[in-house]
């Protein structure tokens, strides 16, 4: 079998609309509807609200590559880039404080055309910590660049990329391509979905760094989208990812085998479009959360507030199996009756809504 980069017309990417019209139309409102509703929220919260995306976004991504990071690490790390919060938690792990500085970096510079610099830049800012790997430049060992699952003797290829050799003419193929399909380009797509859509699989088809690879893939996308609105929306690509993470493999494999890529472009927009629906839910969580410690803060004590807040970092899905005394126990390091009483104080004053009896009791926000 060759790959998309293996035949004649590689480069040539050809997909047909016609059947994503009535999506494409949706696409072009949603993100004027979410940039509405965050303007007329109060500053504190919209402030609140763009943290809470870039930190998920910055989790979600990390995690699609197997990469488990700390949210407090996280979240510190994009405070002090945007510098909004006085907060005197300093990230300890380099892993999240690279992954926060390339989150900021791709909305701070959105606008900018793409170059070969930015992308080491952002490469170099990934692999913060990480001391195995060439940073910020391109992969140059001879050996083929293959992704590959399972056991160590028993792997089996999902795909090849370009041989090293050819990685920068590849990539200044892409760049040049990427700032030709911009907003007033020579080539302008005007679709940003679209152009997002043929970036990713562009870019990850090349698999130009040793490794990152999807996440930067992920943020060029991003950068796209910010570049078609004209401004960095509140749109978490990752997240929709990482939850049908097999689907994303799938259509990916496929899409790498032909240069006709109506499925994959059918795929990523119907993935853009759920990020910005899960958009939605989640600036509605986050102003149910600042409603919520404005009505119940001064109710709580010093652990039912640790507890609670560890809960709203689950975000609009909630706390997988609602909370239990024995998590509770877990997070305080209470005894279970201390931990059965504050969560019942907390029913009872409707901070928490109970679910099930006995031993399945748990308990969940009052609105989910």
């Amino acid at each position: 079998m060759k790959y998309n980069w293996q035949q004649n017309d590689w480069l040539q990417f050809s997909y047909n609309l016609g059947d994503f019209s009535e999506l494409l139309e949706r696409l072009n409102t949603l993100p004027h509807h979410l940039a509405g509703i965050l303007r007329a929220l109060p500053e504190d919260v919209a402030t609140e609200t763009t943290v809470d995306f870039l930190v998920s976004e910055a989790i979600k991504t990390s995690e699609i590559e197997g990469e488990y990071l700390s949210r407090e690490d996280v979240r510190s790390s994009i405070c002090a880039n945007l510098g909004i919060f006085n907060d005197s938690y300093i990230a300890g792990d380099p892993r999240a404080k690279g992954i926060a500085d390339l989150m900021t970096s791709v909305r701070t510079t959105f606008a900018q055309p793409l170059s070969e610099q930015m992308l080491f830049d952002w490469h170099t800012q990934l692999m913060l910590g990480v001391s195995h790997i060439n940073k910020g430049k391109w992969r140059s060992n001879p050996e083929p660049m293959r992704v590959i699952s399972g056991p160590i003797g028993k792997w089996k290829t999902h795909f090849e990329a370009p041989p090293s050799i050819r990685v920068p003419d590849e990539m200044q193929s892409f760049i040049d391509w990427f700032n030709q399909t911009a907003p007033g380009g020579s080539r302008e797509i005007k679709s940003a979905a679209v152009r997002a859509a043929i970036a990713h699989l562009h870019f990850e088809s090349i698999h130009p760094f040793e490794d990152g690879n999807g996440r930067i893939g992920r943020a060029l996308a991003e950068k796209v989208l910010f570049q078609g609105f004209g401004a960095p929306i509140l749109v978490s690509l990752s997240q929709t990812i990482e939850a049908g993470k097999k689907d994303y493999y799938s259509a990916l494999k496929s899409a790498q085998t032909a240069n006709e890529i109506t499925s994959w472009i059918g795929y990523f927009l119907e993935t853009v479009f759920k990020a910005h629906q899960q958009a939605e839910q989640r600036i509605d969580f986050v102003i149910r959360k600042t409603h919520y410690l404005d009505k119940y803060r001064d109710s709580l004590s010093e652990r039912q507030l640790k507890v609670i807040m560890r809960i709203m970092q689950e975000g609009p899905e909630g706390f997988t199996g609602g909370m239990t005394a024995k998590k509770y126990c877990s997070l305080t390091s209470v005894s279970k009756a201390t931990a059965t009483r504050d969560l019942q104080q907390l029913e009872n004053i409707g901070a928490l809504k109970k679910l099930g009896q006995g031993r399945t009791t748990s308990y969940v926000l009052p609105w989910l």
